[in-house]
């Protein structure tokens, strides 16, 4: 699949379950220790200035850490996730996507990307990371996350959803290699700050391995 094709499938599969994805997932930090600890800890790091939520979906990670004090902007590909994050909080969101962001070069004091970068191929994901490094002011901090591995895909393989919660979408997601993500990120001008492997919450999300990396533009 072209990249620009891609990116219309996922940007039209988004917005067909934007509303329904909004409500399965809304509350799920709540079930998520380690995820509000790892979001706490970034908020206390991140030194004063806007922050951007990349991949953003319907704004729940947006809200939680306005609720730290921090200035957040949500942006996502997905039109329609725009509209349920506005509706769900007083926060800002934008329409944007994540390898060509609307943002002056150093104009960002901290950037979360949670469960986005899979939608992206590696030359994408580079083009991304790249962008995330721009945007970032000299000392600024970045949290990505991503799936490592499930039981039937394993790390650096993909897999295609045609159907969810009964809608036709077309997703495509990436299983990514936290040690090949690091050196992408240090390609792109980051350096390493710490990494957090976890297993699935049971009951509570999609059963994925999964890693966050957080890193800092020097």
């Amino acid at each position: 699949m072209s990249t620009r094709r891609s990116y219309r499938s996922t940007r039209h599969s988004y917005d067909t379950v934007a509303a329904r994805y909004a409500a399965e997932i809304d509350d799920e930090l709540q079930a998520k220790p380690w995820d509000r600890a790892l979001l706490g800890a970034f908020a206390e790091q991140t030194p004063g200035g806007p922050v951007l939520d990349v991949g953003c979906g319907p704004g729940h990670v947006s809200a939680y850490l306005a609720g730290w004090g921090l200035d957040v902007v949500g942006l996502d590909l997905s039109t329609g996730m725009g509209v349920v994050a506005r509706q769900a909080t007083s926060l800002p969101f934008v329409t944007a996507d994540m390898t060509a962001l609307p943002v002056r070069s150093g104009a960002i004091a901290g950037l979360v990307c949670l469960y986005a970068v899979i939608h992206l191929d590696p030359a994408a994901r580079a083009t991304a990371y790249a962008e995330f490094a721009r945007v970032l002011q000299p000392g600024g901090l970045a949290m990505i996350a991503f799936h490592v591995e499930d039981d039937n895909t394993r790390m650096g393989g993909r897999k295609t959803v045609t159907t969810w919660w009964e809608h036709e979408v077309e997703l495509t997601f990436h299983y990514l290699d936290p040690a090949a993500e690091t050196l992408a990120l240090t390609a792109a001008g980051f350096e390493l700050v710490g990494r957090f492997d976890r297993a699935p919450h049971p009951g509570t999300e999609h059963q994925s391995d999964r890693s966050y990396l957080l890193v800092r533009r020097p």
